[in-house]
């Protein structure tokens, strides 16, 4: 049976169903992550139990409910799909060495004094070129790990400097799912749409190379000296074929982005690209290049470090994010579709009663929506339906718009440890939400400004008088 939309307005629930749904999810979150020190798959599953329940007390019936279950999950797909491959790539290229590689001649040519900044700008490159934020964080980010852990920087700083490069390239690129969808949705240009919100993302890239180039040179340097990194470069040798031809492999990846390829073909060519260099140029057999896909590459070389950097990827890899995605969208489907969502949304709307306030407002609106629905797209296409109207009535070009969404939505993604960004930065770099959150300068830098220039107007652009915006709330729909 389909859900229709018109029986989901019909029957949307009120602000102290969404209340009591959302404090049972959060409660139930913060005994189980903070207190016992256990996952959040079961507190997300009964958010989702109490959600049900409430939604069916109200009238609806039981196949509607699955239905808006179902509709959450599906929104996942796609990234369920790119986690799936993002898992086979490391494993590849693991097992292939071009992981080794890139770690081997980084650690060659890096000062790490610079490392940090480093990584915030070529992270930013990448992503900006292929328009993933997650397919720079699997192959450049995973890198960086490696290359910074053997210089003994803090894992939460490299990851850092990852995200915020990363997110940084797919906020501001035009192949960028997220940027094509705040642009779309509001009906902005593109490249209007990147343009506006240069005024925010800019300073925020200054200040997080500024941040990463005061902690670079106040690093303790007796953590990075010659012996452990040479160590580190013998035991790859020792292990891994180190040859610069290997760098063709993610070369390739990023050539077929940068030529408009879509996402999963391109990560595809370079699955099979690494599979085939763990045969023929490592000497792996067919089975070992097999299992490096399906539960990771393994190694045990003697050195700790290596093993711990090594010693992951695979398809199985992935299993906790898939699960705890598709648990934390059966969550989000709820609470969207029945209209507990919209509901919640609409009171922070009421606070609303100046410019400053309205994007304030669309901001934590797209925050909330990372936290109760677990998934970055949600957090832009709802606050994008229910913030419309008042734009327009409040004489507000709607290029504000679309920038609040992805400064408040694209970029705090990563903060939730539940969202499906949060979970595969921890799976994929190996570096827990706590430890990193810290240090993703760019990612609360962007909200911080968004909102104080609200407040004093800077670049809040106006609807003059003969301009017809054609946003509607209904186009939205």
């Amino acid at each position: 049976m389909k859900l229709k939309n018109r029986n989901i307005q019909k029957k949307e629930l009120g602000l102290g169903s969404a209340l009591l749904t959302l404090f049972v999810m959060i409660g139930c979150m913060l005994f189980t992550v903070a207190v016992l020190e256990k996952e959040p798959h079961i507190p997300l599953m009964i958010g989702t139990a109490t959600g049900v329940i409430v939604t069916l007390l109200h009238g609806y019936k039981y196949a509607e409910v699955e239905e808006m279950l179902y509709k959450g999950i599906r929104h996942a797909l796609p990234a369920i799909i790119i986690i799936i491959l993002v898992g086979l790539v490391i494993g590849s290229w693991i097992g292939s060495g071009v992981v080794a590689t890139m770690i081997y001649y980084g650690l060659q040519m890096i000062d790490p004094r610079y490392f940090l900044a480093i990584v915030v700008i070529l992270c930013g490159i990448v992503s900006l070129a292929i328009g993933s934020s997650w397919s720079t964080m699997a192959t450049v980010g995973v890198a960086s790990i490696g290359i910074g852990l053997s210089m003994g920087i803090s894992p939460g700083m490299i990851a850092g400097a990852v995200i915020s490069g990363a997110y940084f390239g797919d906020k501001m690129s035009p192949l960028s799912d997220t940027t094509n969808l705040a642009s779309g949705l509001t009906k902005v240009p593109l490249f209007d749409h990147i343009k506006h919100m240069m005024y925010t993302t800019i300073p925020a890239l200054i200040i997080a190379l500024a941040v990463f180039g005061i902690i670079g040179f106040r690093l303790d340097k007796t953590a990075m000296n010659a012996e452990k990194i040479n160590n580190m470069l013998t035991t790859m040798n020792d292990q891994f074929i180190i040859t610069p031809w290997l760098l063709l492999v993610p070369l390739v990846v990023i050539l077929l982005v940068v030529l408009k390829v879509p996402a999963v073909p391109a990560i595809s060519v370079g699955i099979v690209l690494g599979f085939f260099a763990q045969i023929f140029v490592q000497g792996g057999s067919l089975t070992e290049a097999l299992t490096a896909l399906q539960t990771g590459y393994k190694i045990d070389s003697g050195n700790s470090l290596i093993d711990e950097l090594f010693n992951r990827g695979g398809l199985e890899s992935m299993f906790y994010t898939i699960s705890l995605t598709i648990v934390a969208m059966t969550f989000g489907g709820v609470l969207e579709y029945s209209g507990m969502l919209s509901s919640l949304i609409a009171v922070v709307l009421k606070f609303a009663k100046n410019t400053g306030s309205l994007i304030a407002s669309v901001i934590i609106a797209c925050i909330g929506t990372n936290c109760t629905c677990s998934e970055q797209y949600i957090s832009i296409i709802v606050p994008s339906r229910m913030y419309a109207s008042t734009f327009k009535e409040r004489q507000l070009h709607a290029k504000n718009l679309s920038r609040a969404l992805e400064d408040g939505g694209t970029l705090t993604s990563v903060f939730v440890p539940w969202n499906t960004c949060g979970v595969f930065i921890a799976s994929t770099l190996g570096v827990s939400v706590m430890e990193y959150a810290p240090f993703a300068v760019l990612n609360y830098t962007v909200p911080i400004i968004s909102i104080i220039f609200g407040f004093i107007g800077f670049k809040i652009i106006k609807l003059k008088d003969s301009e017809d915006d054609t946003i509607t709330k209904g186009d939205l729909a």
